[in-house]
């Protein structure tokens, strides 16, 4: 390889960068809820269930099928139409949006939706395990080394978008609440997490680490503490508290989809291990009442009230 198509590879995002730089948005992440649990196709069923501009709705389409989420169909209806499918790529993301929905079920004190597991007939309520030893599994069951081009300070590129929180908007049944989109849905505030998982502790070292403007690391940090996720300690650290630690399971799922699906310069992945078995991260979604692993055809939400179609 030339010179300098080695400093390219060298520029190129981790394969966790990129997940952030495409995930780490709001309306995303709803689009690709919506496509699940309503199986809306059609950018007018977006328009109309979300209530999102179509200038910002056409964006986000528009990006999900350039990194290969979705794919365009087309169908009949008196002319050609196209409705917008997920790929196997994006179907493999149904995991995460359980997790998601899942941590908000049990830390965002809200009436969330059941999801049944049709094996046992039970309401799930997934938690995370070893795909290996099938033991629950949580952030201090795990040891993390990064590789070489692991820097955060390289996780991804200039925000494209602003943020698309909307403060004090009511969600409904299937909508994520405000608390999971602070951490979730903009690419900063994942990334500030994702540090904190892999042990950065202070504000000169998330700065330092992250590449992040001392401004931007304020606000993050401020908001997490005030959402429970960090705990400011008088030595003027930042520890997870157990809200905070809980979200390692939805940080799993981003890692193992990100570093299985997207390519990514070499030396730049997590090697994530489950200390007790010391398997390499595999991480499945379990059900509490049978203890078994949770398949994306073998699980359905019951949707009574809003949210139905």
């Amino acid at each position: 390889m030339s010179g300098t198509g080695g400093q390219a590879a060298r520029a190129e995002l981790s394969a966790i960068g990129q997940a952030l730089a495409i995930l780490g948005d709001r309306w995303v992440l709803l689009i690709l809820q919506r496509a699940f649990l309503l199986r809306i196709r059609t950018f007018a069923g977006w328009r109309g269930s979300l209530g999102i501009s179509e200038s910002v709705l056409a964006t986000r389409l528009k990006e999900l099928v350039e990194h290969g989420i979705f794919e365009l169909s087309a169908y009949r209806d008196g002319r050609t139409r196209y409705e917008y499918r997920l790929t196997e790529r994006g179907l493999e993301l149904w995991a995460l949006l359980v997790a998601i929905h899942s941590w908000e079920r049990d830390w965002a004190d809200r009436g969330l939706s059941p999801l049944m597991h049709n094996l046992c007939g039970e309401d799930a309520r997934p938690y995370l395990g070893c795909g290996t030893c099938r033991e629950p599994m949580s952030a201090r069951d795990t040891h993390t080394e990064q590789g070489p081009l692991a820097t955060f300070s390289r996780i991804g590129p200039p925000r494209r978008h602003r943020r698309t929180v909307r403060p004090g908007v009511e969600p409904d049944l299937i909508d994520y609440c405000p608390a999971s989109m602070e951490i979730l849905g903009d690419r900063w505030s994942t990334t500030v997490l994702a540090a904190a998982f892999l042990g950065t502790r202070r504000f000169v070292d998330f700065q330092s680490s992250l590449g992040i403007a001392p401004s931007v690391l304020t606000d993050r940090l401020r908001r997490f503490v005030e959402l429970d996720v960090f705990d400011a300690r008088p030595d003027g650290s930042y520890r997870l508290t157990d809200r905070g630690l809980a979200f390692f399971e939805v940080f799993a799922f981003l890692v193992d989809w990100a570093q299985r699906e997207l390519p990514a310069p070499e030396g730049s992945a997590l090697a994530i291990t489950h200390k007790p078995c010391g398997a390499a991260l595999d991480p499945v979604l379990l059900c509490t009442a049978c203890a078994q692993p949770l398949r994306r055809r073998e699980v359905h939400f019951v949707l009574d009230r809003q949210g139905t179609q």
